[in-house]
């Protein structure tokens, strides 16, 4: 596969004068958010978001609006929660107790769902970490470097500052920045009992939950505009290019008949979608920010049918983007979605020649996974390029945020609670069993 160039996307930079970007030097944050806001198509897109995040309670992405029941089980898959806890705790030991309690929230906050891709700082709750001292910015990290593979945390931190390079492209720097993201806690951090945390910003949006030695990381959003870097300290990250040619590959590698299968529409941009598919921030994507109830119905070839080779291709596929899973909870995620193989269904939107944007879905009862390029936002291209990448991974049926794992244990210390009434005798003995 071609990597990008950097003529590729700086083909496309703004002029300083371009209505998107004329004056965001001058801008932070927050009088950013009341420029966009100002657009009533931007106001009201921005709107709905925000009226499903306070009106909804959390079910589960579904392919019908039932999810399915028992797909997710207790167990102990290996998670770093004792790593994990240690950093969070030393976080917490050293915030002051303004920030404590902007970071802090019970374990079933609505707060949870309350993260977004684009730039726009609106759901403002946690720490911000550009607002925070450089102490409580690297305990934070350290928190995710905890939970997260070297290789996730590494992805991370390159998505961070792809993000400033961006801001330096634009001259948008108290906007776009390595560290305007922000983070929070929920529950308390613990060994057996649920917690987790959260972080996002623009590109970047991680949800993890800790259970025991078991642990959730989604949704997972992660993006990059442009997807490598050509210059300064940083030059030649690059992004997403194992998404995109595993991708592509495997498109090129089905049979004819099942390409045709596959390929929903043959342009990014179809005359032939129905109105809505193309949706203002997410274009093609389903699955993102307010999405946790959507029901997206299955589309596409079933895996079912295809030879072994193309089912070993579709895992190393998944598995390219679960990556920033440490080793253990990795092997035993994997081993849940291959038992789902046979259910697994992969659609692609655009043409898969070498040179073309495109946009693939990937679809289980326990994974969806999207791929997008997209057109550009504070670069110029009217066109989805290469350069501009969106992925997102969702656990449907109701365990994103861990949230399936969350009631089981709930109702399992109920149970317990229960059985220890049940065996306790009138006069505050015990009965004796024989």
């Amino acid at each position: 596969m071609t990597r990008p160039s950097a003529s590729s996307f700086r083909a496309h930079l703004r002029s300083p004068d371009d209505p998107r970007i004329a004056g965001i030097s001058e801008l932070d944050a927050y009088s950013f958010v009341d420029r966009v806001l100002a657009h009533p198509v931007r106001a009201q897109l921005f709107d709905g978001w925000l009226q499903r995040y306070r009106e909804t309670e959390f079910e589960g992405i579904t392919t019908d609006g039932q999810c399915i029941p028992d797909l997710f089980a207790l167990a102990d898959n290996g998670a770093p929660v004792v790593a994990a806890q240690a950093a969070a705790l030393q976080l917490l030991s050293i915030v002051d107790p303004p920030q404590r309690a902007a970071l802090c929230h019970r374990i079933d906050a609505r707060q949870w769902r309350a993260w977004m891709n684009p730039e726009l700082y609106l759901n403002r709750f946690g720490l911000r970490l550009d607002e925070v001292p450089a102490p409580v910015q690297q305990a934070v990290l350290d928190v995710l470097r905890a939970s997260l593979s070297a290789a996730g945390y590494e992805r991370t931190r390159t998505l961070m500052r792809i993000n400033h390079f961006l801001g330096e492209l634009v001259n948008a720097p108290r906007i776009l920045n390595e560290f305007s993201y922000n983070f929070n806690l929920f529950g308390t951090p613990s060994r057996s009992e649920p917690w987790g945390w959260n972080f996002y910003g623009h590109h970047v949006c991680l949800n993890c939950l800790m259970l025991g030695g078991q642990m959730v990381v989604t949704p997972v959003f992660m993006g990059a505009e442009p997807n490598c870097i050509d210059t300064g300290p940083h030059a030649g990250l690059t992004a997403f290019t194992d998404e995109e040619s595993l991708g592509l590959a495997l498109m090129q590698s089905l049979p004819a008949q099942q390409q045709r299968r596959a390929q929903l529409y043959r342009l990014k941009r179809d005359p032939r979608m129905p109105p809505g598919r193309i949706a203002i921030g997410d274009e093609l994507h389903l699955a993102g920010a307010f999405q946790d109830n959507r029901v997206i119905p299955y589309e596409g070839v079933c895996a079912a049918d295809w030879s072994s080779a193309l089912q070993r291709q579709l895992l190393a596929l998944m598995e390219s983007y679960l990556r920033y899973l440490p080793a253990e909870p990795l092997r035993a995620r994997m081993a849940e979605i291959e038992r789902h193989l046979a259910n697994t269904h992969f659609c692609w939107i655009g043409g898969f020649e070498e040179d073309s944007p495109f946009y693939y879905r990937i679809q289980s009862p326990v994974l969806i996974i999207e791929f997008d390029h997209h057109a550009g936002v504070f670069l110029g291209n009217a066109e989805p390029e290469k350069f501009h990448v969106h992925t997102l991974v969702r656990t449907p049926n109701g365990n994103d945020y861990g949230m399936a794992l969350v009631r089981q244990h709930c109702e399992l210390q109920q149970q317990v609670l229960r059985d220890a009434c049940l065996h306790q005798a009138p006069d505050g003995g015990h009965h004796r069993h024989t």
